[in-house]
């Protein structure tokens, strides 16, 4: 048997199921306390034939256990009564409940014809298709709590979708299962799952990258293209989709896809767009005017330009001055953001081998957060499950998601003293906000490391490629590509552990 087929812990064969405890040296540290990882004669969970608790079946309890806690988590908030700022006391804040108030849902009025939602459309109809139904029976049965009931049906509904997000996970990396488990038990979703509608565009970005997965470009460019239309983020996966179409000369399928993505958000976007153009605008120019927001890269500037200066006329330091600037401010964000695809790209283009779709994804999404003058706090959901497809590392995720929670706790600490007398000093608060900017900053450092040195990759240690790559898995590098690394005489591809050709398993996803 030759040693690169010749089975390991560390680098599993293709037909093998990843064991965490064996290829996680953080998880490999933990399993010490119960006897360390299993033995070679050990019986996995659903090894045994007819066994119920396949790994499949206990990561997805698992999820559901989860969200059944966040929504006891969220239940002193359910009844809307928040007196005596409840919601922050108790942790237990939601825009869902918030907004069925706010956007005159519990009037019947429906969403941009009668009033200006302020989110992309597809999120809007989504909050109309289910709060105009609960109006509706609040008129019939009074005595019903119109915001109770719409919070509930929200969460039975984006909870069925974090579930299948953790199901598309599963279905993406059906030789490390146990990957899918560091988002079904992630304290971020425990806290974030039903904040806000995010996981409507969650779930169409994981279900149109399982249809590129299958080889469905048209449908995947349309799933990507309506989770564009209900949260902007998933149309960032087309750019990398088309910058690893350009290295891997499979340009014309990632152009079908770019090209569905595009046609599927001005149809989702039309109705309104003709019909109530001042409402469609409406999401563009809140995010146009909005100032500085909590907890962001600018938050952290303005802070510390106010340890130097007083921001008064003629003593401002240039993230007070910003402050005050919005569109500077918008101009300056965009261009960052930009000038980090570029470098994404270039990194893309010049790496000793393609990197893998999911790693690119992690990392734009991450850059447009990182630059963002705007990081609500469900907007970590973004990250989860693309981190976990990018690098399913438990340290790493660990001590981000103890940073995503110091923050959690900081924020909502830093509303209940907004009005009145402070509950921390604005210092812990920012001390929250950098960990947490810093903590993503280095999984995203994280993700480049392995990028640039491929045979670090845990997914390409069970993988013979790029499991989330649909076509472009196992896909040559274009001539010009090598030519161009020749010619910067960059280092030639490190060695990777060759494996046997993908099984069917391995190209369904």
């Amino acid at each position: 048997m030759s040693a690169q087929s010749s089975p390991d812990t560390d680098n599993p064969r293709p037909d093998q199921e990843d064991s965490p405890a064996a290829s996680d040296g953080f998880v490999r540290g933990l399993s010490e306390a119960i006897g360390g990882p299993l033995g070679s004669h050990a019986v996995r969970p659903g090894a045994r034939s007819g066994a119920f608790w396949t790994a499949t079946r206990i990561i997805l309890a698992l999820c559901c256990l989860t969200l059944a806690l966040h929504w006891v988590q969220k239940s002193p908030c359910m009844d809307g009564d928040w007196q005596k700022n409840i919601q922050y006391t108790r942790l237990c804040y939601t825009d869902v409940l918030a907004l069925y108030y706010a956007e005159g849902l519990n009037e019947g009025k429906v969403p941009y014809a009668d009033h200006p939602v302020e989110y992309p459309v597809v999120t809007g109809y989504f909050m109309g298709a289910l709060g105009l139904p609960v109006h509706a029976l609040g008129e019939r049965y009074p005595s019903i709590n119109q915001g109770m009931w719409f919070y509930d049906v929200n969460a039975l509904v984006l909870s069925a979708l974090a579930v299948a997000t953790v199901g598309v996970i599963l279905a993406l990396r059906r030789r490390r299962p146990w990957d899918a488990a560091i988002m079904a038990v992630s304290p971020i979703m425990f806290v974030t799952a039903t904040v806000n509608w995010d996981f409507l565009a969650i779930a169409l970005a994981a279900f149109g990258l399982y249809a590129w997965v299958r080889r469905r470009p048209v449908l995947a460019g349309v799933l990507l293209g309506l989770g564009g239309a209900a949260k902007l983020w998933p149309l960032f996966i087309l750019g990398p989709l088309l910058v690893l179409g350009l290295r891997s000369r499979r340009l014309r399928e990632c152009g079908y896809a770019f090209g569905a993505a595009l046609v599927a958000w001005l149809v989702a976007n039309a109705p309104v767009f003709l019909l109530y153009r001042e409402s469609w605008n409406r999401f563009f120019e809140l995010n146009t005017t909005r100032p500085i927001d909590w907890g962001t890269f600018w938050y952290i500037g303005r802070f510390v330009d106010g340890k130097w200066n007083s921001g008064a006329p003629g003593d401002r330091g240039p993230f007070q001055w910003l402050s005050e600037n919005i569109p500077v401010l918008n101009y300056l964000s965009y261009a960052l953001f930009f000038l980090a695809c570029a470098a994404i790209g270039a990194l893309c283009l010049l790496a000793p081998r393609r990197p893998r779709l999911a790693q690119v994804a992690f990392l734009v999404v991450a850059a447009f957060l990182l630059f963002s003058k705007v990081w609500s706090q469900q907007y970590v959901l973004w990250l989860l499950p693309l981190i976990v497809l990018a690098r399913p590392r438990w340290g790493a995720i660990i001590a981000w998601t103890v940073a995503e929670i110091g923050y959690f706790a900081a924020f909502y600490a830093e509303l209940l003293g907004a009005g009145g007398k402070p509950v921390i000093p604005e210092g812990t608060f920012v001390l929250a906000s950098t960990a947490r900017l810093v903590t993503v900053a280095v999984l995203c450092g994280l993700v480049i490391r392995e990028i640039w040195r491929p045979q670090l990759d845990p997914v390409r240690k069970t993988y013979a490629d790029d499991p989330d790559g649909g076509v472009l898995d196992d896909a040559p590098d274009a001539a010009w590509v090598t030519s161009l690394r020749r010619r910067l005489r960059l280092a030639k591809p490190p060695a990777v552990a060759a494996d046997p050709a993908p099984t069917a398993d391995a190209t369904a996803g």
